[in-house]
């Protein structure tokens, strides 16, 4: 039998990241020629912020995306991502640096005696925190550093990848899209459509706990899952060739000890900085910075040993700053050919026309769909809730209501969309393919929107 006749078939590739978002973006510049272009008058308000005038809206001469335009997109959206792509490089830098010295291998290895037979307990610690973080003071983006200790810690204590990135990203998530006091989602929202700021806590609050419950049990359920059987993970095979980096076990020394504290500090500063003096991504890149460091000095590095430690720490990360950019370019296509005010146009002007009982579902279903356009919260809110609060008021809808409808909406997705740079940027440092993703998440997916579908409607029907 000749050669030729025994090749093997080859074995099915999940597409790259960047595979799938580059097809997105051809899809979308393909849209262009479909959907007609359009916008709405915007004006500034007294915050700074740029809102849409309801009733303003006006074709507008077409402009659908070119050959050109679109590799254009491209280089534009990593501009305009620049500030969250270098967020991810020095960050991850001085991680590099935090690595070189061992320690955090060498904390697992002691935390993972202290909680032998309790690994489970955990999770929900972890998670808790996070949707504290994210339902408060608007915890997103900070949470991309702590991917790279959550997933090695989670595969030592035999989980497995995903749980590690799911304690994270579901975790922060849960509590950001049904937050109770976020000042970008929720503060936003209801200073757009003029109610008074953090109104409905106690409503929102139950909302929470609930939704958050329900997200950490689906999350544990699945780390006992994998537990009880490695083979039943979804990344099996590539967390077998993670291990043999973090299996052996150690104890920490005096100077690890001190570079722990350092971290915490850290995290603490970030914390701070962020809820009382309104850090973003420059401050907490910055601080991060400072942290490798300071760290460096002492683990008694030499100066070029952080900048060394620091290099390989940004090459770990160069998938996950450049996915940012392709999300971003996606954007791009759609602001560029004035489609996202035309599609904002046509699935309101739907809404108008159900029944008043189903009003709000209608715009819980446009939140939704804007959200994979839209993945910003507070950019959201400034395009729709100046013409989804006032329609309520003409539907039936009450303003708070519209407010949560917009919450869900804007936030339950964004652990699904490939469009939303976080996510993408979290998983391409997790080495985890998103279709492998969604196939672990789109069950919780469903869950959560059937969650908020309910919440609405409690909210509609008995509450606001």
């Amino acid at each position: 039998m000749s050669n030729t006749s025994v090749k093997k078939q080859k074995k099915f590739e999940f597409p790259h990241g960047f595979v799938i978002l580059f097809i997105l973006m051809v899809l979308t510049a393909a849209v262009t020629y479909l959907v007609p272009a359009g916008q709405y008058e915007r004006v500034t308000d007294a915050n700074g912020r740029t809102l849409v005038v309801d009733g303003t809206y006006e074709s507008i001469e077409s402009n659908p995306t070119g050959l050109l335009d679109l590799f254009n997109a491209l280089h534009t959206g990593m501009v305009d991502a620049a500030p969250i792509i270098f967020f991810i490089f020095i960050v991850g830098g001085s991680f590099g640096i935090l690595q070189a010295t061992n320690t955090i291998e060498s904390a697992f290895g002691s935390l993972t005696k202290k909680l032998a037979g309790k690994e489970i307990l955990l999770i929900p610690v972890v998670m808790l925190f996070l949707a504290v973080s994210g339902g408060t003071w608007g915890m997103a983006e900070e949470v991309i550093p702590f991917i790279l200790i959550a997933i090695p810690l989670a595969i030592r204590m035999g989980f497995d990848s995903i749980t590690g990135t799911a304690m994270i990203l579901t975790g922060v998530y849960a509590g950001f899209g049904s937050a109770f006091m976020n000042p970008f989602t929720v503060g936003v929202a209801q200073g757009i459509a003029g109610l008074p700021t953090f109104s409905g806590m106690g409503v929102r609050f139950v909302f929470w706990f609930i939704f958050v419950g329900v997200t950490i049990l689906y999350v544990m359920n699945y780390a006992r899952k994998v537990k009880k059987n490695p083979k039943l993970s979804l990344m099996y095979e590539e967390d077998l060739k993670r291990e043999t980096s973090i299996a052996k076990q150690q104890t920490l020394s005096k100077r690890q000890v001190a570079i722990l504290i350092v971290l915490a500090l850290t995290v603490i500063g970030l914390a701070l900085g962020v809820i009382l003096e309104g850090w973003y991504v420059t401050e907490i890149a910055s601080l991060f910075l400072i942290m490798g460091i300071i760290v460096g000095f002492i683990a008694k590095m030499r100066m070029n040993q952080i900048a060394q430690a620091f290099v390989k720490g940004c090459e770990e990360m160069v998938m996950g700053a450049l996915i940012v950019g392709f999300a971003y370019g996606i954007l791009v296509i759609l602001q560029d050919s004035n489609t996202i005010d035309t599609i904002l146009f046509y699935v309101s002007s739907l809404v108008a026309e159900l029944p008043t009982y189903l009003s709000a579902m209608g715009m819980y279903g446009v939140q939704s769909l804007l959200n994979f356009i839209v993945p910003s919260g507070s950019g959201q809110a400034a395009i729709s809730m100046p013409i989804l609060a006032p329609l309520g008021d003409l539907v039936g809808v009450s303003r708070q209501t519209a407010v949560l409808a917009f919450q869900y909406g804007d936030g339950i997705s964004n652990i699904l969309t490939p469009t939303a740079g976080v996510l993408m940027a979290s998983l391409a440092l997790a080495k985890i393919p998103w279709i492998k993703w969604v196939k672990w998440a789109l069950p919780l997916i469903l869950i959560q929107y059937a969650l908020g579908a309910v919440f609405i409607m409690i909210a509609h029907l008995f509450i606001w």
